[in-house]
């Protein structure tokens, strides 16, 4: 059928279409169905349906669609059904706990990239991952398909990698160490994830200090200027497939560990890593419940890392509290600067985890006493110095960077209700009041963390700050507060 483009003039973050309810009736299509769309070149687009704003011989089409196909409005473009991909089929042995060779997951990643299975079939696939699991080998294969149909940051020199299964509200150690090691000439470029399920990702809160967005080229010249880098992920096409994926993941708060495990591991293959360091925090309120179940989740990794080719180093640390004071992307912007300036109110547990994950990545890349080199590059204003040149790599800026880094306007303080001890901070708990607030699209918004597990505490002193940027989110922040409770004393 040949129809008339109309634009949408908007993007969607996938090829979509919208028809006239007539036309799809004359194709047998149905909303969130598939369409071929022809114009010398070719591309799948999932169907919408409207009426009174298309006509029947229209078809309204996504910046995706246009920029792919190369054409604007008034083409004429010819529409055809497309069956489901046979990849469904994978999806279904899938949730029926039937194990996947190669062939069937670098077909389900291909389809995955080329936006040919929808977001309800990718949620299936989700699904059944984290309900049956994945063997070691299929998730060996699904991490080659991810590194398979996405770039690669080629690197003359040796590059090294560090990263953090997550879950931990404030744990912002990344700058940190990224700062600490390549100050003595060690290349990291650290591609990180933007928050799923937490207030900030390491990409939220280095957003405060400069762009994070940049393509492979760009961030050579960061490398080749700075040793290092602190960019997201996302924009690059390191892994579109495990990009995708997350999306999907952030609608259900799901991390299957399978997925969790090729995600992070693709991303490191990508940039070409000799040699990674993994933090897998554990605790009652963290991804990962016991040091046992961490221990456990350390060895898989290491050995699917042995099945790639890939030098992994992994550490089981203490997750069960958050760590620093700041949650949300500029509160914990202010703690990193803490850390990097020396300053007397710094928070002093964020700064050990990150002293003693800098030793331990400074010993992978061979220099000699570590934990003592690690302590006088910070202590000596190298660190910060470094994480300065990065920053401005990254055509961003420490000048005046405490005004430009102020908390939203609108705060909330949390006292206690007696004296006594804190028993417990739970960190999910913790991380859904900040995002209540706001966090982490209103950069602004977040917890500022008073107190600590073991800190006693007087009635009426304050426990936290609850910063939102418009008084409905400070109103459901402290609805969320109340309903959770995430402080025990």
């Amino acid at each position: 059928m040949l129809l008339k483009v109309k634009s949408l003039r908007l993007s969607t973050g996938r090829p979509v279409a919208i028809l006239h309810e007539k036309t799809a009736k004359a194709l047998s299509i149905y909303v969130g169905e598939r369409i071929r769309i022809r114009n010398k070149q070719d591309i799948i687009a999932i169907v919408d349906l409207a009426k009174g704003i298309l006509k029947e011989n229209e078809i309204a089409l996504s910046s995706e669609v246009l920029k792919a196909l190369n054409i604007s409005e008034g083409h004429a473009v010819t529409v055809s059904a497309v069956p489901p991909p046979k990849t469904t089929s994978f999806i279904l042995k899938k949730l029926h706990g039937e194990e996947l060779n190669y062939d069937e997951i670098f077909m389900l990643v291909r389809d995955i990239v080329s936006n040919s299975l929808t977001e309800a079939e990718l949620a299936y696939f989700i699904s059944g991952v984290y309900i049956n699991g994945m063997s070691d080998m299929e998730i060996a294969d699904l991490t080659k398909s991810m590194v398979a149909f996405g770039k690669e940051l080629r690197i003359k020199n040796t590059v090294y990698d560090k990263h953090s299964i997550g879950g931990i509200a404030g744990n912002r150690t990344t700058p940190l160490i990224v700062s600490i090691c390549s100050a003595v000439g060690i290349i990291i470029p650290k591609t990180s994830s933007k928050a799923i399920t937490s207030a900030a990702g390491t990409a939220d809160v280095i957003e405060t200090f400069s762009k994070v967005e940049f393509n492979i080229d760009e961030i050579k010249k960061i490398i080749r200027k700075a040793n290092a880098c602190m960019v997201w992920g996302g924009a690059l096409g390191l892994a579109p497939a495990d990009d995708k994926i997350i999306q999907v993941e952030r609608i259900l708060s799901l991390d299957p560990e399978a997925q969790l495990i090729a995600s992070i591991l693709a991303k490191k293959l990508a940039v070409q890593a000799k040699g990674v360091l993994l933090d897998i925090p554990y605790g009652k309120s963290a991804k990962v419940k016991t040091k046992q179940e961490a221990i456990k989740l350390a060895r898989r990794f290491q050995k699917i890392a042995k099945i790639l080719k890939l030098k992994l180093e992994t550490v089981v640390t203490d997750g069960s509290q958050p760590i620093g004071n700041g949650i949300g992307p500029v509160l914990e912007a202010k703690d990193i600067l803490k850390v990097l300036r020396r300053e007397k109110s710094r928070p002093l547990d964020l700064e050990r985890k990150a002293l003693y994950l800098s030793s331990l990545l400074l010993k992978m890349a061979g220099k000699k006493n570590a934990e003592k080199l690690a302590e006088e590059i910070l202590k000596s204003g190298k660190a910060y110095q470094q994480f300065k040149k990065i920053i401005e790599s990254q055509k961003g800026t420490l000048k005046n960077i405490d005004k430009k880094l102020q908390p939203a306007k609108l705060s909330f303080p949390v006292n206690s209700e007696k004296s006594g001890k804190i028993k417990e901070i739970d960190n999910k708990k913790i991380a859904a009041v900040a995002r209540a607030a706001g966090c982490p699209a209103d950069k602004s918004a977040g917890i500022y963390l008073n107190v600590h597990v073991n800190d006693k505490i007087s009635k009426n002193q304050p426990l936290m700050i609850i910063y939102a940027e418009t008084p409905d989110k400070l109103k459901f922040a402290k609805e969320t507060y109340n309903r959770l409770k995430p402080v025990s004393y």
